[in-house]
């Protein structure tokens, strides 16, 4: 769409601070996503403002600074990171004579690196769009012109105006791509639904360690690595609890600070998996200076895609990183796990989120006698498959007496669809222990 050259990788990076000075983590943080991108970051300026210059937002002293950088160090690439107007990337590109990234665009360039599947692909391709659609004028030097000659005289529309509407006459095409994905993933949820298998979304700030956690739980090889977005694509898979039995476990796309709204409308569908799941890990880096503006950020975009009241399960991993730290589970008033403390690299604390997770969907485990006839062999390979059998007899009428171990949602299920077990297993109370989610959510 834009002529420019494909190189670009030697940048000079630009951060202005506008609270007194620069934040350091901020600038770590602002070099991470330059090297998730793959650009080298020759030199860092930075500064102080109180607000953004309106034409050029950085001022024309900071502008010429950056300049004479740009010669020195032969660079083809400035990225701010801040957010640009349209008209500042292009005063900006005219004054240092080189290519202009701001925040937005940087992120949404390492989504697009990163995007694996058809669905983000699709995702990625309406954010871009949406993000340049601002930014057409800029992309051409022969935009105002009209278009002429033999074969080409009509209407008088002019170049920019014939590439808004093939720009439009695009997203709308991914639009409705995107809802026939939408329309695939809500009716795996429903199904989901249907079978009562709970869903568990983990969510976290980029690099927060969401992969390593899901692949060590779902014993997957998801693409994990020290960088952020690591992740894009979600990924599903089934984990089988010992008390619960199954759940799907989501791994999602991390968050950061001032993601793109673009990103945000553009991800909507994969993160409705957040917005409907039973239970959010909230994965937190608990050895990141940041930890406490990385919960802030993630609990932002949670409030954006409307996840804010689902039930969630704080695990602050990374307790490797943390001297004298021990993997432990923190209990609310209610008794119910409200954190886990883990390290998902070394494995260290992940049998007691297993064990939260099972007090989350099953609660304590429900022991009960049955006694079942001969003739219902059926049912009793049924509880040998859904439950724990303790101990089984057989009584002098013939009849099969076990003694079983079953979650509270196996109990209600199974004492629903079996009259046999309706008729000698008792009602189970409203208030069940440790606050079974399923019974509220559904």
């Amino acid at each position: 769409m834009f002529e420019r050259p494909e190189s670009g990788e030697k940048a000079v990076l630009v951060h202005i601070g506008f609270h007194g000075q620069p934040d350091p983590e901020e600038v770590h943080e602002f070099r991470e996503l330059v090297r998730s991108a793959g650009a080298e970051a020759l030199t860092l300026i930075s500064g102080q403002r109180r607000v953004p210059d309106r034409r050029l937002f950085v001022g024309s002293g900071k502008a010429e600074e950056i300049h004479e950088a740009v010669l020195a160090h032969q660079a083809e690439l400035v990225i701010l990171d801040h957010d640009l107007n349209p008209s500042q990337e292009r005063n900006l590109e005219r004054l240092l004579e080189c290519r202009v990234l701001d925040r937005t665009g940087l992120i949404l360039d390492i989504f697009a690196q990163r995007a694996r599947s058809h669905e983000g692909k699709l995702q990625v391709e309406l954010a871009q769009l949406r993000h340049l659609s601002t930014r057409l004028v800029r992309g051409w030097t022969h935009l105002e012109r009209q278009k002429g000659g033999i074969g080409l005289r009509g209407p008088g529309e002019t170049q920019l105006e014939t590439d808004r509407r093939l720009l439009g006459k695009r997203i709308d095409q991914l639009r409705r791509r995107l809802e026939r994905v939408d329309g695939q993933r809500d009716q795996s949820r429903r199904a989901r639904r249907r079978a009562e298998t709970p869903t568990i979304s983990l969510v976290g700030y980029t690099n927060a360690g969401k992969s390593t956690l899901f692949n060590r739980l779902a014993d997957a090889r998801v693409y994990a690595r020290d960088q952020l977005f690591a992740t894009l694509d979600p990924t599903l898979r089934r984990v089988e609890l010992e008390h619960a039995g199954a759940v799907v476990l989501a791994d999602t796309v991390g968050f950061v600070s001032r993601l793109p709204h673009e990103l945000v409308a553009a991800f909507r569908s994969t993160l409705q998996e957040t917005a409907e799941a039973d239970l959010l890990m909230h994965v937190i880096d608990a050895a990141s200076p940041r930890r406490a503006e990385s919960i802030a950020e993630v609990e932002d975009v949670l409030g954006q895609i409307g996840a804010s009241d689902v039930p969630r399960l704080n695990i602050y991993n990374k307790i490797d990183l943390i001297e004298a730290a021990r993997p432990r589970i923190d209990r609310g008033e209610d008794g119910k796990p409200a954190a886990v403390w883990l390290s998902a690299e070394q494995g260290d604390g992940c049998e007691l989120l297993l064990q939260a997770l099972d007090e989350w969907f099953a609660g304590t485990p429900i022991q009960r006698r049955v006694c079942l006839p001969p003739e219902e062999g059926r049912l009793r390979a049924l509880l040998f498959r859904e439950s724990r059998v303790l101990n089984e007899t057989v009584d002098e009428n013939g009849r099969f007496c076990l003694e079983v171990e079953l979650a509270v949602r196996d109990y209600d299920r199974l004492r629903g669809n079996e009259p046999v077990l309706n008729a000698q297993w008792p009602a189970l109370p409203t208030d069940l222990p440790c606050g079974h989610p399923m019974q509220t959510s559904r």
